[in-house]
């Protein structure tokens, strides 16, 4: 199987996964990036059965609005039964990075606000150790040079990425050269550098499930 069809079988185990909680009234948060595109087109298929979803991202609202998909504002509503999101990393303790398509922020508000995170991925993504995916970091541009060299103080080398701006008005720095043995604790010491939104590590909130797709099938994982 290629890459994208991994990605599609993980979307329609995901559709399938959640379809008990595809009811009246339900609002299903989404992802953002390419497994999370699969999962929209194939969440469609269920539209009438639920009230809408909740996006993570501009791109997102779009692709759910494009399929009939009602986009709620996170604000406007008391109560999520799902996220469903992709990653670009994920451990056998279903902590995660994540921030790859530079949507990392509003994709961890949509987690916490979540009942279940059900993260979707392939095979490639699953690793014994966190880090070989430059870590993404969200900043305030002004403080941007300012946390490059407290990230540096970490351990990492981080390097701004230059033309992208999130949909929050910030900038991305991605810190490479990590081996993220204790996430959490990683997760907690970045996100208190002034200047920093947050980072790409899930671990304080990882994932709930992980469906994970390789050639034999789609595997679930449950943290």
């Amino acid at each position: 199987m290629t890459q994208d069809e991994l990605k599609q079988a993980v979307a329609r185990a995901a559709v399938d996964y959640i379809q008990p909680k595809l009811v009246d009234g339900a609002i299903i948060g989404v992802g953002t990036g390419s497994t999370a595109n699969c999962f929209i087109d194939e969440l469609a298929k269920y539209k009438d059965l639920f009230a809408g979803a909740i996006a993570s991202s501009e791109a997102t609202a779009k692709r759910l609005s494009d399929h009939g998909i009602k986009v709620f504002d996170l604000n406007d509503i008391d109560s999520m039964a799902v996220y469903v999101d992709g990653a670009d990393e994920a451990d056998a303790n279903l902590c995660l990075i994540k921030g790859g398509g530079a949507a990392l922020t509003r994709e961890k508000i949509v987690a916490a606000c979540a009942q279940e995170f059900v993260c979707i991925a392939d095979g490639s993504k699953w690793v014994d150790v966190l880090g070989a995916f430059p870590l993404p970091v969200e900043v305030i541009p002004m403080a941007r040079a300012y946390v490059i060299r407290e990230l540096t103080k970490l351990g990492g080398q981080p390097k701004y990425r230059e033309g992208i701006v999130t949909d929050n008005g910030n900038d991305i720095i991605d810190v490479h050269g990590l081996s993220i043995t204790n996430p959490i604790e990683l997760e907690v010491a970045i996100n208190a550098i002034v200047g920093v939104v947050t980072n790409g590590l899930f671990a304080t909130r990882g994932a709930n499930v992980l469906l994970l797709g390789k050639e034999s099938g789609v595997e679930k994982f449950v943290g």
